[in-house]
């Protein structure tokens, strides 16, 4: 009885351990910076804004050990967006949140895990209506464009790791729907967007 209950056991553990090698799922949360470059347009308008932060979940499922398919949502808070426009300069605090999704190549090097990402993603600029935003006239605007990415994890037990990456963000400059097209650049954004943060497979 007792040497079937010591095969029982390895068996269990044998099982589980086949389990957490073939995890095909993480869950990861990270910490985010938003670094939007300085724009000049031929309409002239020019745009600049400050280094705002927030957060990025990310689910990825494991097409094979080297693929995977990656779905992000992403917050940012006080973004604060500047345009110089001929004859007004006016300042829109706002929100970002950022849905998308993406293809991701990883490689395996012992412990560490370098990988790159591309797809598609969907950025929606939300003006904070209190002092930091000038004028009642902007208002909320969604621009689709890509995203792209290299990265690193390293890996702190079966379960876990660190995850560093950069990020871009490319996506049409927002306008905000000012009237008169006050604030349109005709330009596209490439955001840069660094994050850090852990990740949990499962």
């Amino acid at each position: 009885m007792k040497k079937i209950a010591i095969i029982a056991f390895m068996l269990a553990v044998s099982v589980a351990a086949g389990r957490a090698q073939e995890s095909r799922q993480d869950i990861s949360l990270s910490g985010s910076g938003l670094i939007e470059p300085f724009v000049s347009s031929s309409t002239n308008v020019y745009v600049s804004s400050n280094v705002a932060f927030g957060g990025l979940l990310s689910y990825r499922f494991m097409l094979t050990p080297s693929s995977a398919l990656e779905g992000n949502f992403g917050m940012t808070y006080q973004n604060k967006i500047h345009f110089k426009t001929n004859p007004l300069t006016p300042t829109v605090l706002t929100r970002n949140e950022e849905i998308s999704a993406a293809y991701v190549r990883s490689f395996t090097f012992k412990k560490f895990n370098p990988f790159l990402e591309a797809g598609a993603a969907g950025i929606v600029f939300m003006p904070i209506r209190n002092s930091g935003t000038t004028s009642l006239d902007a208002h909320k605007q969604t621009e689709l464009g890509g995203l792209y990415g290299a990265g690193i994890a390293y890996e702190i037990s079966p379960s876990f790791d660190i995850r560093v990456e950069y990020r871009g963000l490319v996506t049409k400059v927002p306008t905000f729907n000012f009237p008169d097209n006050l604030t349109k650049t005709n330009k596209w954004y490439n955001i840069y967007n660094p994050t850090v943060g852990v990740a949990y497979h499962f």
